[in-house]
């Protein structure tokens, strides 16, 4: 027996996540069933990716996790299970939602859902809910030891396995230039794809400031030379702030304010972030 973890977009104002809780439950009534979260904001796969390589690691191995975020219900994408090089499971559609495992932690291996055995009996006919139907049906008869991963159907290659586009940070010499991947959703902190190495680059210590711009593709929204900082404890409460944040990637914030909502900042393609060294004169970082 291992634990099932569910994700989804579909909140909780109505019964899709209890019906999926009940489909897991009709597997096995003693599994343990836990969420991720089932606030992803509704299509939104970059973030359901996101919040995988945020969670999946830290949970044991065999642990099985199914994730529905699913814009594409119903047409030719693959439903698949993949194992991750630490040993967790992951159910999902194969739409991109596996694309910061596949390049952070690692897939060993990837099979294709066989709907066939892998179906909620008597739902054959319904097309539009394969999260119940499918999703968490299979992980759970893969958490209840009812299959092993061998059971969810035939391997596929896990170079396969559909990847979005993923940019790495740009570094000049003197300022590294990144995206901003996903805000911390309760405290309006912005999680750039900046990692920590790639920010030691710049040689700033804690304590030292460092120039920031923040654009939506060619239009300024934010200029400004923060502390860099260990935690929040280093900042004054409402000084903006960078930091180290639990992905050991740069992010901006404001000490117990939401710097997202301050700025109007979001998330995606034209958002970028540029970081260097603060000289004392006025910040050109980005330029």
């Amino acid at each position: 027996m291992k634990p099932l973890v569910i994700m989804s977009d579909f909140g909780l104002a109505d019964g899709a996540v209890s019906a999926m809780y009940g489909v897991a439950y009709s597997v096995c009534e003693t599994l343990n069933i836990s969420n991720l979260t089932h606030e992803i904001p509704q299509y939104n796969v970059w973030e359901a990716s996101y919040r995988l390589i945020q969670t999946v690691g830290y949970w044991p191995k065999g642990t099985v996790f199914v994730s529905v975020v699913d814009p594409g219900v119903g047409s030719t994408r693959r439903s698949v299970g993949v194992e991750t090089v630490d040993g967790q499971f992951i159910i999902t559609p194969d739409n991109g939602t596996l694309t910061h495992i596949k390049h952070i932690c690692g897939i060993v291996s990837a099979r294709e859902i066989d709907e066939r055995i892998n179906r909620l009996p008597n739902s054959g006919e319904s097309h539009t809910f394969h999260g119940r139907d499918i999703y968490a049906y299979s992980g759970a008869r893969l958490a209840a030891g009812v299959i092993d991963f061998n059971g969810i159907g035939p391997s596929i290659p896990v170079e396969s396995i559909v990847e979005l586009p993923m940019p790495k940070p740009e570094f000049d010499g003197a300022c590294i230039q990144g995206d901003i991947d996903v805000l911390d959703v309760r405290f309006g902190s912005l999680w750039t794809n900046i990692s920590r190495e790639d920010f030691l680059r710049l040689d700033i210590k804690h304590g030292e400031r460092v120039d920031i711009m923040i654009q939506n593709g060619a239009r300024l929204i934010y200029r400004n030379s923060l502390i860099f900082a260990r935690s929040f404890a280093d900042a004054y409460i409402g000084e903006p702030l960078v930091y180290v944040n639990s992905l050991d990637r740069m992010a901006v914030a404001i000490n117990q304010g939401d710097f997202a909502r301050a700025y109007n900042v979001g998330t995606g393609a034209p958002w970028t972030v540029s970081m260097q060294k603060s000289t004392g004169k006025e910040p050109r970082c980005g330029e």
